[in-house]
């Protein structure tokens, strides 16, 4: 016998749909791990050779004082410890350093390079990091530690980022912070000027932060417009980084 049908069928529960997929924070490189780039290791492992030897080279023509108190010496040596602790990340396909990090030590090693080029290799009289006179012979030890501090190294970390860095890993948030170190070393130049006599030759590092010649203000001034000049060539790799076209997939 069958069941009477009953008039009011009741309310059946909703079925339940595909689920919603919520945005993630966790960051592609945590999922898929980095493969081994031994032609990016290669290449920053003799970058880092490079500029270590370009700085080592410094510290035998000089005081080695005085040669760690100069701007392109200091930013070609975090240069190379950079470049060398990227090249082992590479090798061993570990995650890369922080892009702070790396682009810190391009814009460091490119502004060295910049401000002698523009402001210091045609001054007279010839500006020397040694504290000579004249300027200094071609293919000497002196021409070459400059060559290697203002050309070969900066130019090895700006093809590094061209050829195997991805593009789009700067940001706009990290420009404020890579001004910490000039400002920081700017203080170093003041109080260092202040506690040598004036007849020190060592006291005068940079013609344009001679406080001798220009005073503080003068000095504080040339130090401003410099300082200008370093954030906007921040904000100009930045773009760059966002419109080149990126090498590779992977996180190197």
């Amino acid at each position: 016998m069958t069941a009477p049908i009953p008039r009011d069928i009741p309310d059946l529960p909703a079925v339940p749909g595909p689920p919603v997929l919520l945005p993630a924070p966790v960051p592609a490189t945590a999922v898929v791990a980095p493969v081994r780039r031994p032609s990016a290791a290669v290449f920053r492992l003799l970058t880092a050779v490079t500029a270590a030897g370009g700085v080592a080279l410094e510290l035998l023509l000089g005081s080695p004082a005085r040669m760690l108190s100069y701007f392109s010496v200091q930013a070609t040596a975090l240069l190379a410890v950079t470049m060398f602790l990227s090249a082992t990340r590479a090798w061993r396909a570990r995650r890369p350093l922080p892009s702070a990090v790396t682009g810190a030590a391009l814009l460091y090693a490119v502004t060295g390079a910049l401000v002698h080029h523009l402001l210091l290799a045609h001054t007279t009289p010839p500006f020397s990091m040694t504290g000579t006179t004249t300027a200094p012979e071609r293919w000497h030890a002196q021409w070459t530690a400059l060559q290697i501090l203002h050309v070969l190294a900066p130019a090895a970390a700006v093809l590094d980022w061209l050829l195997f860095t991805p593009a789009a890993r700067l940001r706009l948030r990290q420009t404020v912070a890579w001004l910490l170190y000039p400002l920081a070393y700017l203080a170093f130049v003041f109080t260092r000027a202040a506690f040598l006599p004036p007849s020190d030759p060592s006291r005068r590092l940079y013609p344009f932060l001679d406080v001798t010649s220009h005073g503080y203000r003068g000095s504080l001034a040339n130090a401003l417009l410099l300082g200008l000049a370093i954030y906007a060539l921040a904000l100009l790799l930045v773009a760059l980084d966002h419109t080149r076209p990126s090498p590779t997939r992977h996180r190197v």
